[in-house]
């Protein structure tokens, strides 16, 4: 029986019908520089002249293939992209230089000179190894039980571009950059602002000199596919510019005129001819245009509007003929970029801008975040030394904000749909190659990039990644049988646009045996299904989820005493090969109870799942070890002062289910002892991950502080996350922590507040998203809740927590739903107003 108290307070926030409690943005979502970068990185190529230009071999054993000496570009640049194309701002004065890339600009694959056999058949024939493994395991003999698995479960394929020609599984590598002379000094310049704005997705140079203001637009259309950049001044005839493309070394190629005012340049790259196109026009307001040289020359406009584009004739393919060296070829990239360019040359710059914006801003104002009523301040500080400020453990609430929206900014800028997910580094490249090839990792790296993506209202962002999983299945297919014996389909650490899934080459177990890689990558088709409730995406992907399940299903060992465990197994990166390593035995039983619910949503045959069913049963538990940590391995060899950043072995409590302190309040408590082991530094992803541990652990303040941590020594001064050197896996990792602080409903229940910091006293959150397909409001006064909305998209029953106090109640499609915090309790869940749904 609700008390009067209660009832008036419900009466009251009924009455409130739609007045908004929760966040409006009254501060612009920004960041900025006041100093200009050099040009001392440019590219080292930039000079060369096409007849000169330097060998992709030459380049590697000079070094410049990785060691490009770009002092600015990973902590000074702005980033803007569209999901296809990106570039990076310098924002220099007598030059700007931008960095420019193609998401699927690859070198590798199966059309490299030596053929597709040289590039598919890689694969050991290991399966008879298997049970040669768990019958050293059953002599105590872990000896040979890891040398036979270092010497059978790698392949042929090496990881460094200089260790074998061609280089079969290639890298992610530059379309190049642009570098536009203004003929200007920065002597005697004043007022320099170098901006990047989320709310808009527009990035910004300003600077007064001698008595003219100077300023610059950049931004990527996904609508248009075409990168604008605008160039203006409060005079008229200012402009005089010369416009240079330094494209991608190691390419052989034509630059020509296209008019007085366009270039096209036209190559393959040399290591597996890889077509692709980038197409420049001028668009200049009075002045002239002209072509010369390859170069485009504008002299005295009053303003200039550059249009770029590019594409490459890769195609996905989920099907792949092994015999076909052009199995991943099928776009014209020269007709594709000359029809984009042309339709966006028929609309002016601000008509291009505005169609950018409301694409973008539909997708980025979902989500509204306020801590403590945070603004940009007075001062309003260039971001470096604002981060300076933070590190000196000055409080600032509004950068707290903005890194979070930041990586929402991310991913909406290098995930969109009808294209690749976002690699190691988004899709923002400098170089030819780079730190781990700026490839696909599938143990943690890509999987991270994408826990945002439902909870912060981006869905349509991890498109792009189901899409590279199906491109996996077929090869994966190949690999699980090769190499295990297996139904389904698996795929190792490293990926590439061209469906690898074999291990390297490699014997270091502890980071090239990933067998459990590919189930780790199918959950996020059931955590998809989860969120949207969308019974046609999971139709569509049911079979490469349960393909998956079988896998892992067919590679348990059915041991003597009756538990079921993964021989050969290890905890990614770290430690031993083991006969079950507890992340295994996590994502196992994470796939198995995705592939269960799934076929109980599509009616699917019961017999399928009571195979499911039987392997959950007999896996082999959580362990609790000496020390009460979540023990990592099968055996209690755990250090409590090895503080490693990888927590795998904790992948049952955060990405996984298995663990909470509602449901399983002891392996939760052992838990928290790893997460204290392990300590509170670490690369900007690895503090990423422990951020969302401790967010699932309900523990606010270490949240925070790993939060804290991250920003202060895990961020560079753009606000990427640094491993180092730049990762974008921290950026991703760090939003979607936060959002666990504030809001959790893996558990089957829609948890508000669950980990909310004592320095977070006040604030609001909207637009979050729930699983079973509600949106979800939230705001809070003096550390407490003080009212939720909840939409629901599906009708379903909603279940609400917080703290120890539940409620339930039924909702209907469109619905929303009131709930406050009134003495001690949750009150409401009545409809308050009801919208149409499609």
């Amino acid at each position: 029986m609700q008390s009067k108290k209660q009832l008036l307070a419900l009466l009251a926030l009924c009455a409130l019908g739609s007045a908004n409690a929760f966040a409006e943005r009254n501060t612009p979502l920004k960041y900025w520089f006041d100093r200009p970068t050099t040009m001392r990185g440019q590219a080292v190529w930039l000079a060369s002249s096409p007849d000169r230009m330097p060998t992709e071999r030459q380049l590697v054993r000079a070094g410049d293939l990785v060691n490009n000496p770009d002092p600015e570009w990973e902590s000074q640049s702005l980033p803007i992209g569209n999901g296809n194309i990106g570039g990076n701002v310098l924002g220099s004065v007598e030059a700007e230089r931008i960095t420019f890339n193609e998401k699927t600009l690859w070198r590798g694959g199966p059309n490299t000179s030596r053929g597709a056999a040289y590039y598919w058949d890689v694969n050991k024939q290991s399966a008879h190894v298997v049970g040669e493994i768990r019958e050293a395991f059953t002599k105590g003999d872990w000896q040979k039980a890891e040398q036979l698995t270092r010497k059978n479960f790698n392949s042929v394929v090496p990881y460094e571009a200089d260790a074998e020609e061609p280089f079969r599984f290639g890298s992610f590598t530059t379309a190049g950059e642009f570098y536009i002379e203004t003929g200007l000094s920065s002597v005697g310049m004043t007022g320099y602002r170098r901006e990047l704005s989320l709310d808009s997705a527009l990035a910004k140079v300003s600077f007064c000199k001698d008595g003219v203001q100077y300023e610059r637009e950049y931004f990527v259309s996904h609508p248009a596919n075409v990168m604008a950049v605008r160039f203006a001044a409060s005079h008229r005839g200012k402009q005089n510019l010369v416009f240079s493309y330094a494209p991608n070394p190691v390419s052989t190629g034509e630059m020509k005129a296209d008019g007085t005012d366009a270039l096209c340049w036209l190559a393959r790259l040399d290591n597996n001819s890889m077509e692709y196109a980038v197409r420049i026009k001028a668009v200049a307001k009075g002045g002239a245009v002209s072509n010369e040289g390859g170069k485009l020359t504008v002299k005295d406009a009053d303003e200039v509007v550059f249009l770029i584009t590019a594409d490459t004739d890769y195609k996905p393919n989920y099907d792949p003929d092994f015999s076909d060296p052009k199995a991943y070829v099928g776009v014209d990239p020269k007709q594709t970029t000359a029809d984009w360019l042309a339709k966006a040359a028929t609309k002016d710059y601000a008509s291009l801008l505005n169609e950018h914006y409301a694409d973008y801003s539909e997708l980025f104002n979902r989500v509204r975040l306020n801590i403590n009523n945070a603004t940009v301040d007075a001062d309003d500080l260039p971001v470096n030394r604002r981060l300076e400020a933070y590190r000196q453990g000055k409080p600032d609430y509004y950068l707290e904000q903005l890194y979070y929206q930041f990586g929402r900014y991310l991913l909406i800028s290098s995930s969109r749909a009808d294209n690749l997910p976002a690699n190691l580094q988004g899709l923002w490249h400098n170089n030819v190659d780079g730190p781990w090839r700026i490839d696909y990792h599938n143990n943690i790296n890509l999987q991270m990039n994408y826990w945002l993506a439902c909870p912060t209202g981006l869905s349509e962002c991890e498109l792009p990644l189901f899409n590279f999983i199906r491109t996996l299945v077929k090869p994966g297919r190949v690999t699980a049988k090769s190499y295990f014996g297996t139904r389904g389909w698996t795929t190792s650490v490293s990926g590439n646009i061209f469906g690898f899934t074999s291990p390297l080459s490699s014997e270091d177990m502890s980071w090239n045996f990933s067998p459990f890689a590919g189930p780790w990558l199918a959950t996020h088709l059931w955590n998809y299904y989860d969120f949207t409730r969308d019974r046609h995406f999971l139709a569509d992907n049911y079979e490469i989820l349960k393909e998956s399940a079988d896998f892992a299903s067919d590679y348990l060992w059915h041991r003597a005493d009756g538990v079921y465990t993964a021989a050969p197994s290890t905890s990614p990166e770290h430690g031993p090969v083991d006969e079950g390593a507890t992340f295994a035995h996590a994502v196992i039983r994470e796939v198995l109870l995705d592939a269960v619910e799934a076929n109980r949503v599509l009616g699917k045959s019961a017999k399928e799942r009571r195979q499911w069913e039987d392997a959950l049963k007999h896996l082999a538990p959580y362990k609790i070890g000496r020390y009460g940590q979540l023990m990592e391995w099968s055996t209690d060899i755990d250090d409590p002062k090895d503080e490693h950043r990888h927590v795998n072995h904790l992948f049952g409590l955060h990405p996984g289910r298995t663990v909470s302190p509602v449901t399983t309040p002891e392996l939760a408590k052992a838990s928290r002892v790893v997460l204290e082991h392990r300590g509170d530094g670490a690369t900007g992803w690895s503090m990423g991950w422990k951020l969302n541990q401790w967010a699932r652990l309900h523990d606010g303040n270490h949240a925070y502080t790993l939060y804290g941590n991250l920003l202060k020594n895990g961020t560079l001064d753009n606000l990427w996350d640094t491993h180092a050197p730049f990762q974008i896996d921290g950026n991703f990792g760090g939003t979607a922590g936060v959002t666990e602080m504030l809001m959790q409903s893996h558990m089957g229940f829609v948890h508000l507040l669950p980990a909310l910091p004592d320095a977070w006293a006040e604030g609001s959150v909207s637009g979050l998203r729930a699983k079973g397909n509600f949106t979800v409001s939230i705001s809070w006064k003096n550390g407490k809740l003080a009212e939720a909305t909840i939409l629901s998209g599906s009708g379903e029953p909603c279940e609400v927590r917080y703290g120890e106090s539940v409620l339930k109640f039924k909702t209907k499609r469109g619905g929303s739903y009131k709930v406050v915090f009134c003495e001690n309790k949750l009150i409401g869940g009545a409809l308050v107003s009801s919208a149409p749904t499609k």
